[in-house]
């Protein structure tokens, strides 16, 4: 319970900590103040309640009358003060969701954290669920309970104290043969009666939390099996692979089901004490205030009061009760996204295994090592001195970890030992398959600045350069492998940068666009040096010096 606690402060934190947030609080009080309202709508009820009855006992048809024109004035403002009250707190809902997203999105993507959490002993399943649903889900969930909650604690003092007033009298039993008077009996029963009610509803429905935090997993499972069929369509149909993928949603969403019979299983289990208490609730008040009428102590007015007061008070006791599916899934939410913001967090600062060296004019690589995730060693380079505007041609064989050295060289791979000094200036990699974010080819280029950075027309003239011309308003969907690497090539002439790995980055283009795009490069970007992983001689790009990522860590010590 404690550590449910700690999650919710870290979330609420996160929400009143954001730009804005003396607004978000005052906003707050007055939804607050405004939910406040129903205790005052509830009590002046209660009045109502023996004034009408009492009315209507002594045939009294033109106060009966006047009670209903006081009833319809109730009526009236409580629903101005809920509606309004429902309109700012979803106001106030939207405004928090913005901030813990905000948190949570700049969590994932501080340090590289992203990455991280894609792989190894740090993996989270489905990070853009959790961000996208289960910040919506808290914040909601939080208001909606938070602000019930407040309500139902101030509401209680005021019935308690009604109901005190009003129940005076003592209920007389006879025990064992002695006579026992219990006073105000009304409310020690509400607390019993609660209490009782309370303790079997935690019991049969404990098990909702877990099964609540599996249905989320495996429903995002199965929705992200389909987005990313949705990447790979012309692959697909290729390979007439309909079948398959088929099985695979088929597969995922047997889970669903799986997990969805055990949650409303238990579900059904609650639901046995749940609802006959729901919709008895209401009734049972009449039922324990009857010895009170039958023994002479009210009148029918003042049962029907007694009764709408004792049900004041039980209902608001019985909180807990009749929100206990919602806590559940609210503290699963707050489980799920606590631990993805936390990881996240500890996965940005986790210290590089290379030891970063301090900023000069040459790149250098001394002693590194660069190893897989289970331990084997994959590259060695004892010595490699990389000077501005050379071209350094890797090489090796399939499998041999080259795009690794490229992410050990970016900072993020996590596998290794050995410095690595990465000289001052700008550094751009350019793998074989570079993402392009939705949009144009033009914003593609410009990535990850935008278009108006460089100048529209120099964004034109990138693309034109590399063959693109004619696509500049195309959208990136449904551009070929070649016509990717193409943008890429673009960007790099837009950005300039004093640095560039380019790691299979001719992959998809034939041997002449190869040739004319590193020939172009090298023209337009004479300062630039150029770290070139491919299994072609990249020759258009030279000179160059050539290194066989093969060869023991001693022969690349001397080739280079």
């Amino acid at each position: 319970m404690l550590n449910v606690f700690r999650q919710f402060r870290r979330l609420m934190a996160l929400c009143l900590t954001a730009p804005g947030n003396k607004a978000s609080l005052l906003l707050f009080a007055v939804v607050v103040a405004l939910n406040l309202g129903s205790v005052y709508a509830t009590l002046r009820l209660v009045q109502w309640t023996g004034e009408f009855y009492s009315a209507v006992e002594k045939v009294n048809a033109a106060e009966a009358l006047r009670q209903i024109g006081i009833f319809g004035i109730i009526v009236g403002l409580n629903s101005t003060r809920h509606l309004l009250g429902e309109y700012l707190r979803k106001t106030l809902e939207i405004r928090w969701r913005r901030s813990l997203t905000d948190a949570a999105i700049d969590a994932w993507t501080r340090g590289k954290a992203y990455w991280h959490l894609a792989h190894g002993e740090n993996a989270i399943d489905n990070p853009d669920q959790r961000i996208a649903e289960d910040c919506r889900l808290f914040v909601s969930g939080l208001l909606g309970e938070a602000i019930d909650l407040i309500q139902r604690v101030v509401g209680l003092f005021s019935y308690i104290a009604l109901l005190w007033t009003l129940a005076a009298f003592p209920l007389s039993i006879s025990l064992f043969g002695l006579s026992v008077n219990i006073p105000h009996y009304m409310v020690w029963a509400a607390f019993l009666y609660v209490a009782l009610s309370s303790g079997i509803t935690h019991l049969l429905g404990r098990p909702l939390k877990s099964l609540f935090a599996e249905q989320q997993r495996r429903e995002a499972s199965f929705r992200y099996a389909m987005a990313r069929w949705r990447t790979a369509f012309d692959e697909v149909a290729l390979t007439n692979g309909e079948d398959a993928e088929k099985r695979l949603f088929r597969n995922r969403f047997d889970l669903v089901a799986s997990n969805w019979r055990r949650l409303i299983g238990r579900e059904l289990i609650l639901g046995t004490f749940t609802y006959p208490f729901q919709h008895s609730v209401l009734r049972i008040p009449l039922f324990v205030a009857l010895p009170g009428y039958f023994a002479g102590h009210v009148a029918f007015g003042g049962l029907m009061q007694l009764a709408t007061a004792f049900s004041s008070v039980v209902t608001t006791l019985s909180w807990f009760i009749f929100s206990y599916r919602d806590l559940a899934d609210l503290v699963a939410t707050s489980a799920r996204l606590d631990t993805f913001i936390q990881k996240a967090k500890a996965a940005a600062e986790s210290p590089s295994p290379f030891t970063q060296a301090a900023a000069r004019s040459d790149a250098r690589l001394r002693n590194v090592q660069v190893k897989a995730p289970d331990g084997r060693n994959l590259i060695a380079i004892d010595d490699l001195t990389i000077r501005p505007g050379e071209t350094i041609w890797l090489r090796g064989d399939s499998g041999l970890g080259k795009t690794t050295l490229t992410k050990a060289l970016a900072g993020f791979w996590p596998h290794g030992e050995g410095e690595i000094a990465r000289a001052a200036g700008n550094w751009m990699f350019l793998p074989q398959k570079p993402w392009l974010s939705s949009g144009t080819v033009m914003e593609a280029a410009a990535y990850p600045l935008t278009i108006d950075i460089f100048g529209t027309q120099a964004v034109q003239q990138a693309l034109c350069d590399v063959g693109l011309g004619t696509k500049t308003d195309a959208s990136t969907e449904g551009l070929s492998g070649g016509e990717i690497q193409r943008v890429a090539f673009a960007r790099l002439l837009l950005h300039r940068p004093q640095w560039a790995v380019l790691d299979e980055a001719t992959s998809a283009l034939d041997l002449a666009s190869e040739r004319y795009l590193l020939s172009l490069l090298r023209q337009r970007m004479p300062d630039t040096a150029f770290l070139v992983i491919a299994h072609r001689d990249p020759a258009a790009i030279a000179p160059q010096r050539t290194i066989d990522l093969g060869a023991p860590a001693v022969a690349i010590a001397a080739l280079a």
